[in-house]
Formats: C-alpha cells, sequence, structure tokens
C-alpha cells in the first residue's frame, strides 16, 4: 500500500534514520518533534527535501483547551523561528472552501491580519499603533478544479506583485496514525505539495518556484481508511467533527501566525480578530 502522508514524522522508521537527519524534542504545552534534514542521501531515503520539520502534537484541535493561550505562544514561536527577521510576508491559503476537509486554508486566512495597507493609509496618523506592524498580505484563491489555476501559479502572481521575504502557506494534510488525525500541525521551511497525501499532486510552492522560501503550515484532517482497518477500501475519511475541527485548528493556526508576525500585539489583541 502506497504511504499516504504530508506528515515527516511518519516517513521517519528507524530504518531510514541515517547521517544527515538529526531529531529534537521540546515543547511544554505541544510535544514538540524537529526533524532537520541536512545532506541529499538523507533526503532520498527519508523522500522529503532537505530542510527542518517541526510537528506539534497534543490534545484535539477541536476543541477550546484551558492552555489555549499557551499553545498559540508556542505555535507562534517555533512559526517566528523559521521567518526572515525583516520583509513583507504573504500568507496563503489552500484548498477548496466548500470542502470541509480541505477548506483549513480558508479559514485560517479569513482571520490573518492584513497589514501591508496601513503605512500608507496611516502615514499622517503619529501615534497610529497599527501602521507599525509588519506588513502581511492574505489571499485565498481555491483549487484547480474551481479555478482552471494551479495553486502555485495564482500563488506566485501575487508574490510577483508584492514582492515578500517568505510565503506562508497554509493546507490540511494527511497522515496514517489514526492519533495524529486532527491533534497535530506540521511546520516546515521547505514548502508545501498540495494534494500529496492523497494522491493527487499539484506544483509544489517552494523556493525554487516562487523565488522566496516557503513556509508550509497545516493540520491532518484526513486519513485513508485503509490505515483504520483491514481489508478496507482505499477511501480518505474524515473525523466526525470535522467542521468544528477545521473551525477551531484554523482559529488556533491564525493565532500562531498572527502572534509570530506581529509580537508587540497581545494574545488578547490578536484573538479578537
Amino acid at each position: 500500500m502506497i504511504c499516504r502522508t504530508d506528515l515527516a514524522l511518519e516517513c521517519m522508521t528507524s530504518s531510514k534514520k541515517c547521517s544527515g537527519i538529526e531529531e529534537f524534542h521540546r515543547g511544554k504545552y505541544f510535544h514538540i518533534t524537529e526533524i532537520r534534514i541536512s545532506e541529499k542521501e538523507a533526503s532520498e531515503r527519508f523522500g522529503k527535501p532537505e530542510g527542518n520539520y517541526i510537528t506539534l502534537e497534543g490534545e484535539s484541535l477541536s476543541g477550546f483547551s484551558e492552555h489555549y493561550e499557551e499553545m498559540a505562544e508556542e505555535l507562534a514561536n517555533e512559526i517566528r523561528a523559521l521567518l526572515p527577521d525583516q520583509g513583507d510576508i504573504l500568507v496563503a491559503g489552500l484548498g477548496n472552501a466548500h470542502i470541509t476537509p480541505d477548506a483549513l486554508g480558508y479559514h485560517v486566512t479569513e482571520k490573518i491580519l492584513a497589514t501591508r495597507h496601513l503605512q500608507k493609509e496611516l502615514a499622517d496618523e503619529e501615534e497610529a499603533f497599527l501602521k507599525h506592524l509588519r506588513p502581511v498580505s492574505v489571499i485565498a484563491g481555491g483549487v484547480l478544479g474551481q479555478t482552471g489555476i494551479e495553486s502555485a501559479e495564482w500563488i506566485k502572481a501575487a508574490a510577483d506583485l508584492v514582492t515578500p521575504s517568505a510565503v506562508i502557506a497554509i493546507d490540511a494534510l494527511a497522515c496514517t496514525d489514526l492519533t495524529r488525525l486532527g491533534t497535530t500541525i506540521q511546520i516546515c521551511d521547505t514548502g508545501i505539495a498540495p494534494g500529496s497525501g492523497v494522491s493527487n499532486h499539484r506544483t509544489e510552492l517552494t523556493k525554487a518556484f516562487l523565488g522566496v522560501p516557503v513556509i508550509g503550515i497545516g493540520v491532518p484532517t484526513v486519513i485513508n481508511l485503509q490505515y483504520i482497518a483491514e481489508n478496507m477500501p482505499a477511501m480518505m475519511v474524515a473525523p466526525r467533527d470535522i467542521d468544528r475541527l477545521v473551525m477551531q485548528a484554523g482559529h488556533l493556526l491564525a493565532c500562531g501566525i498572527n502572534m509570530a508576525l506581529h509580537p508587540q500585539m497581545s494574545y488578547t489583541d490578536i484573538a479578537s480578530f
């Protein structure tokens, strides 16, 4: 059976560990695993591009934890560590807003604070706090079947226009371990391959294609039924509470991204968006 997963952690097996792959653990409110691939041979054996893959595992993201603020801050710190110190950022939501398991990117971008226009609009306001925020642009454009345009193509067009220092791309992911379904966040600095976890490969969002670093962020919302029970058809399924999962996980990701981009703002300020 073909391994249908977007999670680097699930590709890591004892038989594939070799030089050029390092693994680190940390975290308080999430169990955080960072996998660093630094050599071409390791990349080929591992089946992932060279770079950093950070996995945050915790309780179900469809609920509202009593440590929600701390979780958002821990997530923000992990995202911020991969971003350039300065420059505009383009945040792109991938997926189909009309198909719930694929709507994560759309729900995240709805809550991202767009600030690129504020410096110009508030130029005459000496005390305006918002004009000092990092310039951020936000875009979500649907999938190839809706638009006739590859996601990577419309994101590149936007990036060519706004010339960001990096792109943050958010997408729903697939996993192979039922315990990671809706409980896991993956962040990587190698970009994102839309649809790869469900064998629907599209043009990859990478630095080579866009010309700037690409930070990929996602949550597993589907799993192949064959990984749950034997003798089952190859069918991608979502958890029963998928509507709540996408909404709640989308809100947490948006909080984390906003806090990473605007560290001068408090959690209370960010959570109000």
